[in-house]
């Protein structure tokens, strides 16, 4: 039996302090860019989740160093006039933004999308939508919550969510519209990456769970 002053002694248990601490850092980097709203909410979730330092320290691993490509200045404005303008990839969400379309048609993807710093603090992102004889589509990730407000005169406005969890962290998405002759979609949408930047371990069985 091995003697009780050689026994290797166990690291100290988790806090909540621990976990907090890591989604700070998780927010910090959203709020630079370096996070999509869907690698924040997946990794903020596997912060709470942690039970060991080893499975924390591998929800802040493999940040990057830098903000990747457009995601360098916030969109505050996007329109559509007598055509089409499509939003999606990586680009930064601003913590207000302004859609119009007039006999055009815009397509909003949020998932891989980063926030502005002012988003990740308020936990906000107001989406204010006008069209006349146009069209709207806004895509979200599932786990998301959006509040839809406003009204819609001779057109349509519907928004379908997925019966999931909201991922913890993650902001609220408001969408102020009003639509005349025209219509709305907001829809979440799951996940299209199969773990890839999101690493290995624990964090990828998290994002199962999530999307299962």
């Amino acid at each position: 039996m091995q003697p009780e002053h050689l026994r290797p002694v166990p690291p100290p248990p988790l806090t909540d302090a621990d976990r907090e601490a890591a989604v700070e850092l998780l927010q910090a980097a959203c709020g630079e860019g370096r996070l999509t709203l869907e690698e924040f909410g997946v990794r903020a979730g596997a912060a709470w989740a942690a039970d060991t330092s080893e499975e924390l320290a591998e929800v802040t691993a493999g940040l990057d160093p830098a903000p990747p490509v457009g995601t360098s200045q916030p969109v505050t404005v996007i329109s559509a006039v007598f055509g089409e303008h499509k939003q999606h990839g990586r680009w930064r969400v601003s913590r207000h933004t302004r859609v119009r379309a007039l006999f055009g048609s815009t397509k909003l993807d949020l998932r891989e999308a980063t926030m502005d710093a002012e988003a990740v603090r308020d936990g906000t992102v107001d989406i204010e939508v006008r069209t006349f004889c146009g069209e709207v589509k806004i895509t979200v990730p599932e786990g998301v919550e959006v509040e839809l407000y406003g009204r819609s005169l001779f057109g349509s406005r519907t928004m379908h969510l997925a019966a999931v969890p909201r991922r913890q962290g993650t902001p609220t998405v408001r969408v102020h519209c009003k639509v005349t002759f025209g219509e709305l979609k907001v829809r979440s949408a799951p996940l299209s990456r199969d773990g890839g930047l999101l690493g290995n371990g624990r964090l990828a069985r998290v994002l199962r769970e999530l999307v299962d």
